[in-house]
């Protein structure tokens, strides 16, 4: 780790946040690459500074590293801190793909999407329904194998065990309810081919994708389940009214997506989505969603999800602005 991020993160450390912005604001003006990636992390996080996405995407521009470019490019794909700006995003990822692999990967992965000129797919699968009551709609090849493939990898080193948000704690807390590894792709981690998936699930759920949360990757070793639960929250009043899942791999038993008050159990090849609705006409939680993820048997279970919510958020800072660097 660089001297001048080891010395401010042991100032923070020690309590001594005055001294630790000063050293890191000097680092910056001198055009210090790590210490303006780290001020542009913490400006997204909102932590020990303001939370300002538009300076942080002054850093990281200024950066000129890897790491802040594989999160530059993410901003100008889905317009963080600025205006979208798909073309240059791609322009980033070619000038990046002969330092990084995971642009390159990224690059290739998007040139063989079926994509316009902004990133906006020009097809998606035709919904095929396996309920009226609660709405339930098959997507087969949703995402192509190549696209499955990239989640699992680039989630691979960064699935963790499965956590919620405790907003009275304020903090993260094992989750009661499922038992799985999940890594998240906040606004930090939602790169240009992350993005065009997104944007994807949103076409193929009819909404936009700003009314998407975090994209999470699941992973279900033998014996873990994500029990009986309802993914609408009560009381909530930007409610999650849609689920969107997609089977990662298909080299595993078990594991089905189980509705337990119709009965329903669904299990999708690999690239297939399953859309279903989680509330009511009046926005209360249906409790016809109710759902579980069926205990694994053997192999290993990897699965997308993302949570819809009925609008976009209100204000510009999203979704889950707490995860902006947990991932």
């Amino acid at each position: 780790m660089a001297t001048i991020v080891a010395e401010a993160l042991a100032l923070l450390q020690r309590g001594d946040s005055a001294s630790a912005h000063g050293l890191v604001d000097a680092a910056c003006a001198r055009g210090d690459g790590d210490a303006l990636a780290m001020r542009a992390l913490r400006r997204v996080e909102g932590r020990w500074l303001p939370r300002d996405l538009a300076a942080a995407r002054v850093d990281l521009a200024a950066a000129n590293s890897i790491g802040a470019a594989r999160i530059l490019a993410g901003f100008l794909a889905s317009g963080v801190g600025g205006a979208r700006d798909w073309a240059g995003a791609l322009t980033m990822l070619d000038d990046w793909a002969d330092r990084d692999p995971i642009a390159a990967g990224q690059r290739a992965l998007i040139a063989a999407m079926a994509i316009d000129a902004h990133g906006d797919p020009l097809a998606w699968p035709t919904p095929e329904p396996l309920s009226d009551s609660p709405m339930i709609h098959a997507l087969p090849g949703l995402l192509t194998p190549s696209e499955c493939d990239l989640l699992a990898s680039l989630s691979d080193r960064r699935l963790r065990p499965a956590l919620i948000f405790h907003e009275g704690q304020k903090r993260f807390v094992a989750d009661p309810v499922r038992d799985s590894d999940a890594a998240g792709f906040p606004i930090v981690s939602e790169w240009p081919a992350i993005h065009a998936i997104n944007r994807r699930l949103a076409a193929a759920s009819g909404t936009t994708v700003e009314q998407g949360e975090t994209l999470q990757v699941l992973r279900y070793r033998p014996g873990q389940q994500y029990r009986v639960h309802l993914d609408a929250v009560p009381g909530l009043s930007n409610q999650r009214s849609l689920t969107l899942l997609v089977y990662l791999n298909d080299d595993y038993t078990g594991g089905q997506t189980h509705f337990t008050r119709l009965p329903l159990s669904h299990r999708g090849c690999k690239g297939d989505g399953l859309l279903f609705a989680n509330i009511l006409p009046d926005g209360r939680p249906d409790p016809m969603s109710e759902h579980a993820g069926l205990p694994v048997q053997s192999g290993i279970k990897l699965i997308a999800s993302r949570w819809i919510r009925q609008r976009p958020p209100d204000g510009p800072n999203g979704f889950g602005q707490h995860e902006a660097t947990s991932s």
